[in-house]
């Protein structure tokens, strides 16, 4: 293993994070507060509490989803795509270094800028409502193993996108209305029964549920179903790059 590349790349990819302060990180948390100022004082004059918490509580977690799941796709995705843009993936080619390391290098910092996110929301959160995380470790479990299974997603777009427009194809039109309609601002036990079935098949139900339930013990879906979605989620994309790196899909044009 190649440490000083996977350190090479990974610290690359932090420092262009930090020198864009204002876009990487105060923008992602100004849009959530802002979410959750109008969201938490339109609808949570209307309804007081959600399975006993008080909605403006409530909404954290999925508010925290939001921001993880677009963050860790946008930082994973531009991160490999803007050397394939500019031709310098044919240095990371000709370079010692494995594919896995490379993975390692631009996913880990991607998933790095999103759990910091994710902790500055979480505290500025703070501010507004009371919050109370009855299971720290498993908080902290699915924090970070959605912002690696979402960077590696984005890493897969990334490779994937030829241009910028398909760069922002699926993080637009797919995953943003699925993270709007898998629970960010309500419980799916609020919709009529039909939906209830409809929405469980969205697959970020799973993950906003396992995450509010490591809040308040309240979760939509089995806490063992969360878990299990989100770890086959994150073999898949593993399955996925591993199969782009060895047939070279969209990396030897």
């Amino acid at each position: 293993m190649n440490y000083y590349a996977i350190r090479v790349i990974y610290k690359h990819e932090m420092r262009r994070a930090f020198e864009t302060v204002a876009q990487s990180f105060a923008s992602p948390v100004l849009t959530t507060v802002l979410y959750f100022v109008v969201f938490g004082s339109a609808i949570g004059s209307r309804i007081e509490s959600v399975s006993g918490v008080g909605y403006g509580s409530f909404i954290v977690p999925g508010l925290m989803m939001l921001a993880i799941l677009t963050q860790s796709l946008a930082n994973a995705s531009f991160g490999i795509f803007f050397p394939k843009f500019t031709g310098a993936i044919y240095e990371l080619h000709s370079a010692p270094v494995s594919f896995m390391e490379i993975v390692i290098g631009y996913v880990g910092a991607a998933a790095s800028k999103s759990l910091i996110i994710g902790l500055i929301i979480l505290a500025t959160a703070g501010f507004f409502v009371d919050i109370h995380v009855a299971h720290p470790f498993w908080m902290l479990a699915f924090l970070i193993l959605t912002c690696i299974s979402f960077s590696l997603f984005g890493f897969i777009i990334g490779l994937w996108a030829t241009d910028f427009e398909k760069l922002q194809l699926i993080p637009l039109l797919v995953v943003t209305p699925l993270v709007f309609l898998g629970g960010t601002f309500y419980s799916i036990d609020m919709l009529p029964p039909a939906w209830q079935t409809v929405t469980l098949f969205n697959p970020v139900v799973y993950l906003i549920s396992g995450f509010r339930w490591s809040f308040y013990e309240i979760a939509d879906v089995s806490v063992a179903l969360s878990v299990g979605m989100v770890l086959g989620f994150l073999i898949l994309c593993l399955g996925i790059v591993w199969w782009m790196f060895r047939t070279g899909y969209r990396l030897k044009q």
